[in-house]
């Protein structure tokens, strides 16, 4: 991921600083800060209102980078040096020829290409900065349980800001997961909480328990011995009993932590099931709390889909099927259906079908669309580093016909594909819809 960092930087090496007195509504500017240094839900975003002013120039910041073929630019900051002109339209430079529409597809499908790249290069940035602030408040814990308590509401908060906004947002498959699979784990069930928490509508203490609740739910596996924390159908019953014992040793360590009722609630029932079949205390739905029954039904579904055993993972889609079909009582019935709606019929990282028989994977769902999501489909004549991403809703007579198991694609596209062995999710602001026949990324 740095890697891919460093290199995003020197592509924008280009873009002229600006003075933060200068800025105005409409400019496309970059923030190169940490992505829990600021407020905006994205770190490269056009100026839409003074209010955003306001807030950039509270930042203390003197200096940013901005893009001015991406802004609408103010008529007082005129031509700067260095700027290329705008032809008139429909002129060309003297002996040139007009480009030829192969020219244009192929600059528009250029375009198109990087504004994907950098869309998914923002999410993984600022999934690594998480990733980062979830290992450093891990490796404080031994040492100031009240400090780790404060760095874990720090981060809920700010990935609780950045989805805050207006509209939807896309759940979205990365290329790149955390790393270490207990921080993979932690922030999958973190991020995917509070997305169905913010589609119940919680208020914003709500969200505050349930993020720091979901953070910080295992937190009492870092007292058990590291081959019982994950529980294998080979244990035995005192292994069995060890294994269920982390979440006592939680309850225990976030009390010492001081971190609120609310999410201590969530650390205490993340293993209740509404029909009183979990554990340790066997209570039922109607004694959980709304954010232990949110963390317990994510938990479940990442478990399924990212097992300690990576040869025993079901994909999104097999999961979400399980969960409905045996765990109905399990789980929350109104919840439960919530959550399938959100994460779609076909979760980012299923490997699908469509309907005129070309294979694909889902990487991105918008929850008001659950059946259209986008996909990057497999295209021998493209190169993959080249596929573009499809919105299938742009595409009324394309759809998804079946699910598929990744070792059931024909190995070209299974190659081309590459569904993860451990799925990733992070999210991202919708994009605009397009008209079907436009490029979608």
């Amino acid at each position: 991921m740095r890697g891919n960092q460093h290199k995003n930087m020197k592509d924008r090496s280009t873009d002229p600083l600006i003075d933060v007195s200068q800025l105005r509504v409409g400019m496309f500017i970059h923030l190169d800060l940490g992505w829990m240094s600021h407020p905006f839900p994205l770190s490269s975003f056009k100026l839409s209102s003074e209010d955003q002013l306001l807030t950039l120039r509270r930042l203390g910041l003197t200096q940013v980078r901005w893009s001015p073929e991406k802004s609408d630019l103010p008529l007082d900051l005129g031509t700067q040096p260095g700027d290329l002109p705008v032809a008139a339209e429909g002129a060309t430079a003297e002996g040139a020829t007009a480009p030829s529409a192969e020219d244009l597809a192929r600059e528009a499908h250029r375009l198109a290409l990087a504004a994907q790249r950098e869309a998914l290069l923002l999410c993984e940035r600022q999934y690594g900065e998480a990733a980062n602030a979830f290992r450093d408040l891990m490796d404080l814990l031994p040492r100031d349980a009240h400090g780790t308590r404060d760095q874990a509401v720090a981060l809920a908060s700010a990935m609780l800001d950045k989805m805050l906004v207006e509209g939807d947002l896309n759940i979205r498959l990365l290329n790149e997961g955390a790393g270490d699979r207990s921080t993979a784990h932690a922030l999958n069930v973190s991020i995917i909480s509070l997305l169905l928490g913010r589609a119940f509508g919680l208020g914003r203490d709500e969200m505050m328990d349930l993020g720091v609740g979901a953070l910080m739910h295992d937190v009492g596996k870092t007292q058990v011995l590291a081959r019982l924390r994950h529980r294998d159908d080979s244990f035995t019953a005192v292994e069995v009993q060890a294994y269920q014992q982390h979440v006592a040793k939680g309850v225990a360590l976030a009390q010492a932590m001081g971190v609120s009722s609310g999410a201590l609630l969530v650390i205490a029932q993340h293993h209740e099931n509404a029909d009183g079949s979990g554990f340790p205390q066997r209570i039922n739905m109607d004694r959980m709390s709304t954010a232990a029954r949110i963390v317990a039904l994510v938990n479940r579904f990442d478990g399924l889909c990212n097992p300690l055993v990576a040869s025993k993972a079901m994909t999104p889609h097999e999961a979400l099927s399980l969960m409905f079909a045996q765990g109905r009582n399990r789980f929350d019935s109104t919840m439960l259906n919530a959550f399938i709606r959100m994460m779609g019929v076909y979760p980012p990282g299923s490997a699908v079908q469509l309907t005129d028989d070309r294979y694909a994977l889902v990487v991105a769902v918008n929850s008001s669309r659950p059946l259209k999501p986008r996909v990057m489909i497999h295209d021998a004549k493209v190169p993959r580093e080249e596929a573009l991403i499809l919105n299938l809703e742009a595409q009324p007579d394309l759809g998804i016909r079946r699910s598929l198991k990744p070792q059931q694609l024909p190995r070209a596209a299974l190659d081309y594909l590459s569904p993860r062995a451990r799925v990733a999710y992070f999210f991202e602001s919708v994009p605009p819809v397009t008209q079907p026949g436009e490029l979608v990324v």
